[in-house]
């Protein structure tokens, strides 16, 4: 049996889409409607391995120039593999993309790793691959993850204050679909804290919150009516990952993300595998933002690591 690569077209959505449903370390971030959100922003370089006529792994991805990124839209975004792949199979795998990509003159792959939280079952079977042909590990971010199943470390006395003064302040949670008046307040937050914009904005939000109502919610602390704070949550099958947290300046000191991460911690996503705060490097991955990780490591989570890999196929350098 030979395997081979193919490019993705837009007749293959439903296999591409039924294969990530199916996968063992692939999540909504890989279905086609989300990529394609921003198709106007990227090249799509999507890859689909076969084996004879069989499907055996995906590979999101983006083209800049003669490199290849898995993808530059997204988070993350390796190849995404079934319960059947093994570790021999997937050395063959990347062979293959090797060629498949020096025969379309490309360089050099960015390789983004998903990290081993989001999978069903061990699939590092990639990682290994890439170690053994030669790729290099060039960037590491650091993300903190609350395992659900041991939350022995719990909220900082500070973390509990400010709930405590949140529900004395009579702070209620809602479930809402307002995404334009919380972008308002991330946009203001970034703004002022950083001096840039968020990477979507509010029309987007709920774009793909309407394309994906089960994977994407916001979470919203009113006082009366008005809006102090929220989070959004782009949800997997293991991981509630907050993808965007803000308050207002009035709800800052109110412990209005506070009292709402409490409630999805131990109320709303109590059955959760993993609760993920995101990543608090910089620059690359090069700056830790200090304040930022210690921030999350006040509800109880610590460090899991988002890996990227340089592989060179050929000189120059990219």
């Amino acid at each position: 049996m030979s395997i081979c690569a193919k490019e993705y077209s837009v007749t293959l959505k439903s296999k591409w889409d039924t294969f990530i449903t199916e996968s063992k370390n692939g999540i909504f971030l890989f279905y086609r409607d989300y990529m394609e959100y921003h198709v106007d922003r990227f090249v799509d370089y999507s890859l689909m391995f076969y084996e004879d006529e069989r499907l055996i792994g995906v590979m999101p991805a983006s083209l800049h120039g003669n490199t290849v990124i898995s993808h530059g839209g997204l988070t993350f975004g390796g190849i995404v593999i079934d319960s059947r792949m093994r570790t021999a199979k997937m050395l063959e795998i990347f062979k293959v993309l090797k060629e498949y990509l020096l025969d379309h003159a490309i360089q050099c792959l960015i390789y983004k790793a998903v990290p081993h939280i989001y999978a069903d079952l061990p699939a590092e079977e990639d990682i290994f691959a890439l170690h053994y042909l030669g790729a290099n590990l060039f960037r590491r971010d650091v993300s903190s993850c609350i395992d659900m199943r041991n939350k022995l470390l719990g909220f900082s006395k500070g973390r509990k204050w400010l709930i405590s003064r949140a529900k004395k302040m009579g702070l209620l949670v809602k479930q809402v679909e307002d995404f334009k008046t919380f972008m308002a307040i991330e946009e203001e937050n970034l703004m002022r804290q950083h001096g840039v914009k968020p990477v979507h904005t509010a029309e987007e939000m709920a774009l793909l919150a309407g394309r994906f109502p089960n994977y994407i919610k916001l979470f919203a602390s009113y006082k009366d009516d008005v809006i102090m704070g929220g989070v959004i949550i782009y949800e997997s099958d293991h991981v509630a990952h907050t993808q965007y947290i803000a308050a207002t300046e009035e709800g800052r000191g109110m412990g209005a993300t506070d009292i709402i991460i409490s409630y999805l911690i131990n109320e709303y996503y109590a059955k959760k595998r993993y609760f993920d705060f995101g990543i608090s490097t910089e620059a690359e991955g090069s700056h830790l933002n200090v304040g930022l990780i210690e921030n999350k490591e006040g509800y109880g989570a610590r460090a899991v690591t988002y890996d990227f890999y340089k592989w060179m196929l050929s000189v120059p350098l990219c």
